[in-house]
């Protein structure tokens, strides 16, 4: 048998196939379209002629395409889900904590093991020691894998016993990140009005990374602890000098559809009363449907 079955030869799929290739671990792997195996199967890899073989080929499976409803695709063929007995399914891909529960509880229906996961890091980090896997499920079932999902990712890390962790966590990251990304892009187009180089603002803000990194650590504190009094910068005052990005649009003639968002946000806390609070007294506007 191989040491590890890769299903799914994405971007993502294709890079922890070829990380585990290079550790020097024995690979299977298969995709809906093997063309995309070519490169793995001249490094040393072994492409399955379809899922049961794969499933088939491995103690561990770690499954990398596109959603749960996907997988789910590919393994209800009867060949493959009559293979999965006694294997453990790591599946690390996008959805919702409900998804990953119900995979959970189908993947054990055939007495096999699972764990769900989340990537945290670009297809080029892969291996490295600042890509960060989350996975959650049973301890007994991660000290088993821990160290083949080590070689993938330096940062990885058990999150907890509920299935449901890993994604839930990764999907608060993806807030976080949709916010940066529109953020800084929103950020390129205000330098961009203003004849401003639009590299040297990145430069700019990478700078500030330590001290945006220190705030995401206060503001964890602060909504964990209920701690929003006696802040350094209050909602009303973020939320006056957000107001001010849709004046600024204005006289630009640029979009102004995000900062008119954004400040709607911090009115409505305002507006709720917690304007002398942190900035991050938000929280409780967002929580409500």
């Amino acid at each position: 048998m191989s040491d590890v079955t890769i299903i799914g030869l994405g971007e993502m799929g294709g890079a922890l196939a070829n990380c585990l290739v290079q550790a020097g671990k024995i690979v299977t792997i298969w995709n809906r379209t093997a063309h995309k195996a070519a490169p793995l199967v001249a490094a040393g890899a072994t492409l399955a002629t379809s899922p049961r073989a794969a499933v088939a080929a491995s103690p561990v499976i770690i499954i990398c395409i596109s959603d749960y409803s996907a997988a789910l695709d590919i393994l209800s063929d009867e060949a493959a889900s009559s293979a999965l007995a006694g294997r453990l399914v790591v599946h690390l891909t996008s959805g919702t904590p409900r998804q990953a529960r119900e995979m959970a509880t189908w993947v054990e229906k055939f007495n096999a093991l699972y764990l769900d996961g989340a990537v945290l890091a670009w297809p080029r980090q892969i291996g490295a020691r600042d890509a960060t896997i989350l996975v959650s499920g049973k301890d007994s079932v991660y000290t088993e894998v821990e160290p083949l999902l080590r070689s993938l990712a330096g940062n990885l890390t058990n999150v907890g016993t509920p299935v449901g962790n890993a994604v839930a966590l990764f999907n608060a990251a993806l807030a976080y990140l949709a916010g940066h990304w529109i953020g800084f892009s929103y950020g390129a187009v205000i330098c961009e009005s203003e004849g401003l180089d639009v590299q040297g603002f990145g430069e700019m803000m990478r700078a500030l990374a330590p001290i945006l990194g220190e705030d995401n650590r206060h503001m964890g504190r602060a909504i964990a602890g209920n701690l929003f009094e006696r802040p350094e910068s209050t909602l009303k005052t973020a939320g006056t000098d957000i107001a001010r990005l849709v004046q600024l649009a204005e006289e630009a003639g640029i979009g102004a559809e995000f900062p008119i968002f954004a400040a709607s946000i911090f009115q409505k806390g305002i507006e709720a009363g917690f304007g002398p609070e942190e900035h991050c007294a938000v929280f409780k506007i967002l929580r409500t449907a």
